[in-house]
């Protein structure tokens, strides 16, 4: 097939796309087609990654397999067949290619509802540069305010605040985790093992500053904190960084 292509004067390349990380000799493509062929594909997921790896951002593609609907509306029994590995609604073929890098531009039934035709545009990869930027950010000042203390604790065991201490490494200068949830005390934070104790604990066993990472309650902990523990410096880690209480 591939010589005889060729014979024609058309640029082909012999391969199969098995595989995410597969590249094409001439990609990245504008556009693509996958007729009646998607049904034989052992493992779709990594084909159809494949494929949107090798397309341009803006690309588009059609993409067209038996209607499983009227297969069974027609009783086409032998339409089920040992290489067909898959069957498809409307539905099934659109979540399929959601789920695969395409938005769903038109999905329609054709030729006498016998195919189910899907036009797709490649996603936009999600920017995720402002995590890492966000990430050092909140290490950086975590870090400044920790240094100006001997004794430091955090108040949350949620697991936005144990995800943050395991990010950013400020787990050996951290005494303990406080949390009001008493199955959690006693126990310790995955990943950094610092104990988490009762709020009881800090009257005994007492600490220079505490970091509120309490989610929707950070305001009620850190009034808490301000009216019952005098002395104790209050910081609450926020959505835009470090708030440092008066």
């Amino acid at each position: 097939s591939v010589e005889f292509c060729k014979q024609k004067g058309l640029k082909v390349e012999r391969g199969f796309i098995e595989s995410s990380s597969y590249k094409l000799q001439n990609s990245p493509f504008d556009a693509f087609f996958v007729l009646n062929f998607l049904e034989h594909i052992p493992d779709m997921n990594s084909f159809l990654k494949g494929i949107a790896n090798n397309l341009h951002d803006e690309a588009i593609g059609l993409v067209e397999v038996p209607n499983f609907d009227m297969i069974i509306e027609k009783k086409l029994f032998s339409e089920f067949i040992p290489d067909h590995l898959y069957y498809f609604t409307e539905k099934t073929l659109t979540l399929i290619l959601e789920m695969n890098g395409f938005d769903i531009l038109e999905c329609k039934e054709v030729w006498y509802d016998y195919i189910i035709s899907a036009v797709v545009k490649k996603k936009k990869q999600v920017d995720l540069s402002h995590f890492y930027e966000y990430h050092d950010l909140i290490k950086k000042e975590l870090e400044s305010f920790i240094d100006q203390y001997n004794n430091v604790a955090v108040w949350g065991a949620g697991h936005q605040a144990l995800a943050i201490l395991a990010l950013t490494n400020i787990s050996k200068k951290i005494r303990y985790v406080i949390d009001s949830a008493t199955f959690k005390q006693g126990k310790l934070t995955p990943v950094t093992h610092l104990p988490i104790v009762a709020p009881e604990v800090i009257k005994n066993d007492g600490v220079d500053a505490i970091i509120v990472m309490a989610a929707s309650y950070s305001d009620e902990v850190a009034k808490i904190i301000q009216e019952d523990y005098t002395g104790v410096r209050v910081a609450v880690l926020r959505d835009f960084g470090l708030e440092i209480l008066d």
